[in-house]
């Protein structure tokens, strides 16, 4: 134990060392402490059998045990141990008092606990004006700290306003105060006290400004709640009161249900936020007012409208390709897309996809695959025809502050399909017109562009809609009218028509058991054999779809039904040679060999809006003094393509065999029927300039020959596009042998059905000359050579020979 008293000082030469965990020990203070380590409950014991007093020290490592002299900081306070109470445990409870601050110079023992040489440290206290003013501050500022804690005890402002001496309030307040043991100690090592003084002030400035911001939070949400609650008491009343009186307010209720149904719409912030603005004017504007109808629409569109609502993607690829197959026959490309489409929503689980546009002619299924679509994906299915629409509010919708206001097709869309990711089908995009109301076709460029429709904003909603979780697919017959900007914004898919074997297969597998189910018919009752439906494709129907062959067969199955319905035993066997009995008499005829059985005639090929079709280019040669007459309602591509072609072959009438007057006393006349139709478009070139030459040399065009390209003013046969379309074409009216330009090539191998290439003939021409050659039998001018920039049209130079 340590020695006794010096007799010039109350502290001991030598004190045994008592650390605290968390806690620092201030002069003229109480503190109670639980001693359980076994080295200080020795101490402990110790000190009370000698009768002296401990050093007090705070722990710069809580966590030390046994402390050694580095693990304690060097300044601390004399206690003396006042009571001492032994638990059931073994461990001690007791109660020290400060006395004098001291510091340890050396220490002398570290077993069993810490033990070491000190040195009282003497207070510096220079008498001041200052010194006065720190004092009564800091105890008016504990004052207001002890108003902000309602549960400190009274006695302790008592305490403090009664303190005269500054090193025992800085003592006393900071043993009270809610302090780091950090801070604590910096307080204890500070020997002069004008600056012991002002650290507390900054320390309870510090806690001040956080019990104020506290407290002022506090009385905010408290004074919320009050009103709340006040309001809610007066609605109770008022509620009451009209109970009494037996009357219901009705716009309450109304306000009511919409505030139930807005919490219920889990819409984003923002449009949340816009609902109850809109709600809170509401119940603040007399139902009677016109101003009151307007927003209560607008709320019962925001409240109904999917925000957070969407369907699981069925994602299973051999499903989608089953429900595909089963639906439609053949398009092949299109179904692969389609799968490709669902792999990578599948492998990436991305909600927004690509703007697909089906382009193709009538009939060929376009609408009804987007609806295979959205049965394979498990998506709700909404078509929006969009055909003739003027208007952009149509797309935006107008704005609130018109009469009769409502949103665009897109919100009524998926308001109606009742989920945030429906598929939409936008039908006939090619036909939206424009005019003094604005442009649809721009409108719809946001909607259209995955990069800007998750923000799209409605006129009437004034409110963004994320659109991109929609997959929207277009259709449309053609796409020259379609804007540039809106085209590159969607990815073209072309449909193009049905052969006559891929006609039989479609009606065998949908179209008959569909019109059979249509007209309560069963196929015991009526059989339509595979030779009629050819007979029906062939002559009754001349379409690039099948919807006009369906129309025959319900046409059929109808006029059966009418005799089942006189004589139930009846039953019907339509084949090839009694489908006149149903149908009438035969509509088209191949009649080609007679439309070209006279000079100057050729068949064209052309693409229209209803898909692939032939035309009858006519020449006609008369006396006159070379003036070229074009009809047919030619557009203006269309009429230079025959300027062309007759320049070409006037720069060749030498080796046609012509007078070198014969285009200067002879008019030409080239005609287009049919006349009421407009036609325009440069593939008609080789038709018209192979007529010209059969007009001109009284040669006849092959019959079964059809020709499609481009002519430049040198002969040459440039590439067309429309190729499968126009194939087919030739093979519905009856045409065996088709001229094409030499770069279509790939085109008929990879887009042509095989069982057509077998069926037909293909001639692949570069030059006008080989045109000719396939078309009226002979050899009748030589390609075009160049040599030394003059043209040589009717033998190569001898240079060139050699």
């Amino acid at each position: 134990m340590p020695k006794a008293p010096r007799e010039s000082s109350n502290v001991p030469t030598e004190l045994a060392i008592l650390p605290l965990q968390d806690g620092v020990l201030f002069p003229n203070t109480v503190m109670p402490m639980a001693v359980t380590k076994q080295w200080g409950i020795k101490l402990v014991e110790d000190a009370l059998k000698a009768g002296v007093p401990v050093g007090v020290v705070a722990l710069k490592d809580r966590d030390a045990s046994p402390p050694g002299p580095d693990d304690v900081h060097l300044v601390g306070t004399v206690a003396i141990i006042q009571k001492m109470i032994k638990v059931p445990d073994g461990t001690l409870r007791c109660i020290i008092s400060g006395t004098v601050p001291f510091r340890i110079d050396e220490f002398s023992q570290a077993q069993p606990y810490l033990a070491a040489h000190v040195e009282q440290l003497e207070e510096i206290t220079p008498e001041s004006d200052e010194l006065t003013a720190l004092s009564r501050n800091l105890a008016g500022q504990y004052t207001r700290l002890l108003g902000y804690l309602p549960s400190a005890p009274k006695e302790l402002e008592l305490e403090v306003n009664n303190i005269s001496d500054p090193n025992l309030l800085s003592y006393f307040v900071a043993s009270t105060m809610r302090l780091d043991v950090g801070d604590k100690q910096a307080v204890l090592e500070e020997r002069n006290t004008l600056e012991r003084l002002k650290m507390l002030t900054a320390y309870l400035s510090r806690e001040l400004d956080v019990l104020e911001l506290g407290h002022k939070i506090q009385t905010d949400i408290q004074k919320e709640m009050d009103k709340n609650q006040r309001e809610y008491y007066l609605r109770q009343q008022l509620k009451a009161i009209q109970d009494e009186l037996g009357e219901t307010d009705p716009t309450q209720a109304d306000i009511k249900d919409l505030r139930e149904k807005i919490e219920a719409a889990k819409m984003p912030e923002d449009a949340n936020k816009a609902a109850m603005r809109e709600l809170d004017r509401l119940g603040k504007i007399p139902s009677a007012s016109p101003e009151y109808s307007v927003i209560r629409t607008y709320l019962d569109w925001l409240v109904t409208l999917p925000w957070s609502v969407t369907t699981q993607d069925s994602l299973d690829i051999e499903e989608a390709r089953k429900i595909l197959d089963e639906d439609h026959y053949d398009l092949e490309k299109v179904k692969d897309r389609i799968l490709e489409y669902l792999a990578v929503r599948k492998l990436k689980n991305t909600l927004s996809g690509p703007i697909l546009c089906f382009v193709g002619p009538p009939g060929v299924g376009k609408t009804s695959l987007g609806k295979s679509i959205a049965r394979a994906m498990g998506r709700k299915f909404v078509r929006l025809s969009v055909g003739g629409v003027r208007d952009e509010a149509e797309i935006r919708g107008h704005r609130r502050t018109y009469i009769g206001a409502m949103p665009g097709s897109f919100i009524r869309a998926i308001r109606d399909a009742g989920s945030a990711n429906p598929l939409i089908m936008i039908d006939e995009i090619d036909k939206v017109g424009a005019d003094f109301r604005g442009d649809p076709s721009s409108a719809l460029l946001e909607v259209l562009d995955p990069e800007q429709n998750n923000t799209f904003r409605d006129h009437y909603l004034d409110l963004p809609f994320d659109l991109s979780r929609v997959l929207f697919i277009a259709t449309a017959n053609q796409l020259d009218t379609v804007q540039p900007p809106l085209r590159d914004r969607m990815e073209i898919i072309s449909l193009a028509g049905y052969t006559q074997a891929e006609k039989i297969m479609i009606a065998r597998k949908y179209l008959i058991p569909k019109q059979l189910a249509a007209n309560g018919l069963t196929s015991k009752k009526c059989r339509l054999m595979t030779d009629a439906v050819a007979e029906i494709a062939g002559n009754y129907t001349r379409e690039a779809g099948v919807r006009n062959l369906e129309r025959e067969i319900a046409t059929i199955f109808r006029k059966v039904a009418r005799k089942v319905a006189s004589n139930p035993k009846f039953t019907a066997v339509v084949t090839a040679k009694n489908v006149s009995e149903y149908l009438g008499k035969q509509r088209f005829f191949a009649e080609v060999a007679k439309r070209t059985a006279s000079m100057g005639v050729a068949t064209g090929l052309a693409v229209t809006s209803v898909g692939g079709d032939i035309l009858f280019v006519e020449s006609t040669i008369m006396p006159g003094s070379g003036k070229l007459t074009l009809t047919g309602q030619l557009g203006d591509v269309m009429k230079e393509s025959a300027q062309a072609a007759l320049s070409f072959l006037r720069s060749r009438s030498e080796e046609l065999g012509l007078d070198k007057d014969y285009f200067s006393k002879h008019d030409v006349h080239i005609h287009v029927p049919a006349g009421a139709v407009p036609k325009d478009g440069p593939s008609a070139g080789v038709a018209m300039a192979t007529s010209l030459a059969s007009a001109m040399l009284n040669k006849k065009v092959d019959s079964g020959v059809a020709m499609t390209g481009e002519v430049t003013l040198t002969g040459q046969v440039l590439p067309i596009g429309g190729v499968k379309e126009k194939v087919l074409a030739a093979r519905r009216a009856g045409i065996k042998h088709v001229i094409l330009p030499l770069r279509n090539e790939a085109d008929v191998i990879e887009d042509v059905p095989p069982e057509v290439r077998k069926a037909m003939k293909f001639t692949y021409a570069d030059e006008l000359s080989q045109v000719l050659k396939a078309a009226l039998g002979e050899k009748l001018i030589s390609p075009a050579v160049v040599v030394n920039g003059r043209r040589n049209g009717n033998k190569l130079p001898a240079a060139a020979r050699r």
